[in-house]
């Protein structure tokens, strides 16, 4: 695609944005020293002067460092491995950060508030909504949410995995219209530029496939959790939910203010026209689902094609343990997530009555809920799969 026709996107892309997210990274704001106060100084600018620019643009920013900026204060020699080392970094760190963001929009009189989450926060329904309805406030009064993971208290089950994920969480959960992913690197590669020096930077990104994941160098920084293939399951989980996402050079001088201009800059990921509303955004951009379910050919064909809700008779394995309404994954046999649901029965309910048809279900457990394990009223679909062509 010529660079003409990648302009007109991202004119159309950023001149709709009324609500963006904007996601910095370890790498783009840390050093050898520590946090780089010059770099966070740089994009508060850029963030104050868009402000500016576009009157009644709400911005929320997704920022790393926590974790960075404590083995510098603490004087560590490298980055802590343990779970409990990195709580307590991050404990010290978390400090440092906010009060670098703080001052940096201080001279702006701009409020910044520190909004710390975990997946499990985001897992449950209710706590979600408890989420969004504090973030909506804050964007009311014009006070721009500064998240982050809570690594203090964060443990390997309830972690987002990194800030990729949680950036396009909170990108649903707010209903964004944008995510700027903001990295260390051009976009992305059709192959790892450090590695092979004919690497060509893909500007424009319609759908996620395999093809597009394979391009995604599974490594991650010095300071940083990250990597590309991290981003690009964080923009498969943002076109779930209509949302665009681009990944650009956050180092670059006024990187920001450049896209909103239209420069063809990063990479451009663009949601195909379905876009979930509610209860749907909710599962599609869920950190961890419960479990998951294993179907047949035939069950993945009709949730793909036909739309239709998910039986018994087609599901073949059952992972995890859950409760009635946990959210699952449905996968193929290859392992290939298929979509996200609410379960009307628990795991092992659904593991008597797997392969069976629904008519069976009463004799099986002694109850019947439903004909369906999940109603497509409550599954959906994710940006993993590329529908079957016909």
């Amino acid at each position: 695609m010529d660079s003409l026709q990648d302009a007109r996107h991202q004119i159309d892309v950023f001149g709709r944005c009324r609500r963006v997210l904007i996601k910095v990274g370890s790498a783009v704001l840390t050093g050898p020293k520590g946090l780089n106060r010059v770099m966070v100084h740089r994009l508060s600018d850029q963030i104050a002067e868009l402000r500016q620019r576009n009157s009644g643009l709400d911005v929320l920013v997704v920022s790393s460092g926590a974790v960075a900026s404590g083995v510098r204060k603490i004087g560590l020699g490298e980055r802590p491995r343990t779970i409990p080392q990195k709580q307590a970094t991050a404990a010290v760190g978390q400090g440092v950060l906010m009060e670098a963001w703080e001052a940096a929009f201080d001279k702006y009189d701009l409020l910044v508030a520190q909004v710390l989450l975990t997946s499990e926060d985001l897992a449950h329904r209710h706590r979600y909504l408890n989420a969004r309805n504090a973030l909506e406030t804050l964007l009311s009064w014009g006070i721009l949410p500064i998240i982050n993971e809570n690594d203090t208290v964060v443990v390997d089950e309830i972690k987002f995995g990194d800030n990729d994920q949680l950036s396009a969480a909170i990108a649903g959960l707010v209903g964004a219209d944008l995510v700027i992913n903001l990295t260390d690197t051009e976009g992305l590669y059709d192959c790892d530029p450090r590695l092979n020096p004919t690497a060509r930077l893909i500007s424009l990104v319609p759908r996620v496939d395999a093809k597009v994941v394979a391009c995604a160098a599974p490594t991650s920084g010095v300071v940083g959790t990250g990597g590309m293939l991290s981003k690009v399951n964080a923009a498969k989980k943002c076109l779930a939910s209509g949302i665009p996402m681009v990944i650009a050079p956050g180092r670059e001088r006024d990187i920001i203010l450049r896209l909103f201009a239209g420069e063809p800059l990063g990479t451009l990921f663009l949601p195909r026209e379905r876009a979930y509303q509610g209860k749907k955004v909710w599962l599609a951009s869920l950190p961890k689902p419960a479990g998951d379910l294993t179907l047949d050919e035939g069950a993945v064909t009709a949730l793909l094609k036909r739309g239709t809700s998910l039986l018994p008779i087609g599901i073949r394995k059952v992972r995890g343990s859950f409760g009635v309404g946990a959210p699952v994954r449905c996968i193929d046999n290859h392992g290939n997530v298929i979509g996200v649901g609410l379960t009307n029965y628990k795991s092992t309910e659904i593991d008597a009555i797997k392969g069976r048809h629904s008519e069976e279900i009463e004799g099986l457990i002694g109850y019947k809920h439903s004909d369906e394990v999940i109603h497509r009223d409550n599954f959906v679909l994710t940006a993993e799969v590329v529908l079957p062509e016909g």
